[in-house]
């Protein structure tokens, strides 16, 4: 199977929403600030957020939750009807709703509104389940993992299963392939670890409790968050624990960063990427997430979600980089093309690419869009080899892949502010050229070395082995009688 693989996401759905405001004086009555309104704004948070992100490559992501007949349901059901399919468990009661005061910016206080308990699952509930290639289970406490818990813990022995817990909750499945519960969680969940009680434990404490919780819940690995320092890597027993640090140290809103990394990994294990792939993939996009503004970025909800077709399977979310480059007023690049087997041309092109911008996006080719467009015995290097040699460039700050012939559907949704093509075109041949004036973006044309391209470096590469292949001695022939 080609392109992302299907997920199906178990778990609760809130209601985010974020009062913005500036606060400059006291109340009168208390020693309280007084918050100016400018702005608020209502999203889907918990399960749903996850489900929401997991969904943005293309994938066909099933999010079973818990919805009422209140209006808070409602706009959930509105926001997300358009990026995943929704199975409904019925929810007595009113869906929790979660409202941040924020005063430039920052959060100021925390209102907590409604709730109820899921009834029980019916058959679409059921049949989701079970037709599962992968799940995700974004546990916030309220029941949702309980009511389908039977079908969950049937599932895990033979599809991969990601379970990010909560103190709340209940305890994961037996048999999950990835448990993530962050710092405070793990503390929470194993109190009696060694080490301190609160964010200065050691992580050979971290290293302790999320063992011991493997054992526990007969788990194949807990990955505990901890926030800046990335994701520790545990399995039950007395083994090596593995470190999962951050690209880098990503200011912004942390707020579902958490949904976002839980979400990564189990798309990445769908996709058939060990856990270790996942966790690194999984860090670098909650990196880029936080960076970009985290749940409260405008451009997540205003933007629609990826054709199937287009995917970005890089470690760095190319279009979270792009919103983040826009957003402080820099430059967008792009380029494209198969990049086979990478050569000085490529190298030099990518060089002069980057100098012209703040960051550098390579849209890339497929496997199924290169062979369509070299034929058979290509490509020569696979999809997830050729991402990684590019962003192993300096030059390169993240890679999209594109399942089309051409890559105008996912420069639609990338939207740069500069598109870069090397050798003899003319930018007025360019088809990407018109599809960048529709945002008021340019193409343009850089020079390229003579004499390099993957083909003639394949072909020679045949004929020195044709010199050097040893010839084949004629069998004797029988003599004649």
């Amino acid at each position: 199977m080609s392109g992302p693989r299907p997920l199906v996401v178990v778990g609760d759905v809130l209601l985010d929403e974020d009062v913005e405001g500036t606060a400059t004086r006291l109340s009168p009555d208390a020693p309280a600030p007084v918050v100016d309104v400018t702005g608020d704004r209502r999203r889907p948070g918990g399960a749903g957020l996850a489900a929401a992100l997991a969904a943005r490559d293309g994938r066909e992501v099933t999010l079973v939750t818990a919805l009422g007949d209140d209006p808070a349901s409602d706009a959930v059901r509105r926001a997300l009807s358009s990026r995943v399919r929704l199975v409904e468990l019925p929810l007595n009661g009113s869906l929790p709703v979660k409202t941040r005061v924020l005063a430039s910016g920052r959060p100021l206080v925390r209102v907590d509104r409604g709730g109820g308990t899921p009834g029980e699952p019916g058959a679409a509930v059921r049949d989701a389940l079970k037709g599962a290639h992968a799940v995700l289970v974004a546990d916030y406490g309220r029941r949702t993992a309980s009511a389908v818990r039977e079908e969950l813990a049937a599932l895990a022995p033979r599809v991969p299963l990601v379970w990010d817990p909560h103190p709340r909750g209940d305890a994961p499945v037996a048999g999950a392939r990835l448990v993530t519960p962050n710092a405070a969680e793990t503390r929470a969940l194993c109190p009696d670890g060694s080490g301190t009680q609160d964010g200065g434990a050691t992580l050979r404490a971290y290293a302790q409790r999320g063992a011991e919780l493997a054992e526990r819940w007969q788990a194949a690995g807990v990955a505990v968050t901890l926030g800046e320092r990335g994701v520790l890597l545990t399995s039950p027993g007395p083994g090596t624990p593995m470190l999962v640090p951050p690209p880098y140290r990503a200011t912004g809103d942390p707020c579902g960063a958490g949904d976002c990394f839980a979400a990564v990994t189990a798309a990445a294990l769908a996709d058939g990427a060990l856990p270790e792939e996942a966790l690194q993939r999984a860090v670098a996009e909650a990196a880029a997430f936080v960076s970009a503004g985290g749940a409260g970025n405008r451009d997540l909800w205003r933007t629609a979600p990826a054709h199937r077709g287009v995917r970005d399977m890089s470690s760095t979310d190319a279009f979270a980089l792009a919103a983040q480059v826009r957003a402080r007023g820099g430059t967008v690049v792009a380029t494209g093309g198969c990049f086979d087997l990478l050569h000085a041309g490529h190298v030099g092109l990518l060089e002069s690419a980057r100098r012209i911008g703040d960051c550098l996006i390579v849209c890339l080719n497929s496997d199924e869009s290169l062979t369509r467009r070299k034929g058979p015995g290509r490509p020569l290097n696979r999809e997830a080899d050729r991402i990684r040699v590019l962003e192993a460039l300096g030059s390169v700050d993240a890679v999209a892949v594109f399942a089309q012939d051409t890559p105008q559907e996912l420069l639609t949704r990338l939207r740069p502010d500069v598109w870069v093509k090397g050798g003899d075109y003319s930018v007025q041949d360019l088809p990407e050229a018109r599809t960048l004036r529709e945002w008021g973006g340019q193409a343009v044309v850089l020079p390229y070395l003579d004499g390099r391209s993957t083909t003639q470096l394949a072909r020679r590469a045949a004929a020195a082995a044709a010199r050097t292949r040893p010839s084949t001695p004629r069998a004797e022939r029988p003599p004649r009688t």
